[in-house]
């Protein structure tokens, strides 16, 4: 049988929003949830759409949920239900399992059960905004690990005049100028002779610690 895309179980604002944008990309989604309105609502959305108990092994083999390429378990705050729909997954040999957590000790449980990818989309949104607001230079924030993030900073005045090399960036602070966004023009991989200019966007990688040195010592 000709694998199918992706199946996405709970239908809260998380899976709803992977949902449709998986959707929106022309991607063919089913969408599982115990709760008949959410259902009802992402129908004419989803390409499948399914009422259904997925801790219910039999439930989940009537659906054919080992012939989608990634399972998405979006189920909001019933952990046990995430953790047993998780297991049952990987059982039926699901290849590609995506989890969201509610904490720490659902990821270690989750990972521990064979979830290939785990997310925690309210803590790394928290953990986004409390960048944002702690530095009015600090425009945006990604992790890329629990230690390790891309930011965009807004050049300063101290920053200004000065080229790449002479600040020295990489061997003060341990972190790497990527790109520099500058009006609508982005400059990738700059050299270091490459001079900063203010209000240009930097956009930095490195650890978490690092950065946060780099805005403390020279963004103020």
């Amino acid at each position: 049988m000709k694998k199918k895309d992706f199946a996405v179980i709970g239908l809260g604002r998380f899976g709803g929003s992977i949902c449709r944008t998986l959707t929106e990309q022309g991607k063919e989604v089913l969408v599982v949830d115990k709760s008949e309105a959410r259902v009802n609502e992402y129908a004419t959305i989803a390409s499948h759409a399914v009422v259904g108990d997925t801790t219910d092994e039999a439930m989940l083999r009537s659906i054919g949920i080992r012939n989608f390429d990634h399972v998405i378990v979006a189920i909001g705050d019933d952990i046990q239900s995430s953790i047993l729909t998780t297991l049952i997954l990987k059982e039926l040999g699901v290849e590609n399992i995506t989890v969201k957590a509610q904490n720490d000790y659902h990821e270690k449980v989750l990972r521990k059960i064979g979830a290939n990818s785990v997310v925690h989309p309210e803590r790394d949104m928290g953990i986004r905004i409390a960048n944002n607001m702690a530095s009015n230079n600090v425009l945006d924030y990604l992790g890329l690990s629990d230690d390790h993030s891309i930011v965009e900073i807004v050049a300063n005045k101290r920053l200004d005049g000065h080229t790449i090399i002479g600040l020295d960036i990489r061997k003060k602070y341990g972190i790497n100028i990527v790109a520099i966004k500058r009006g609508s023009e982005i400059i990738v991989s700059p050299q270091a002779k490459e001079m900063i200019q203010l209000n240009d966007i930097l956009i930095v990688i490195g650890s978490d610690i690092d950065i946060e040195k780099f805005t403390h010592k020279v963004m103020k």
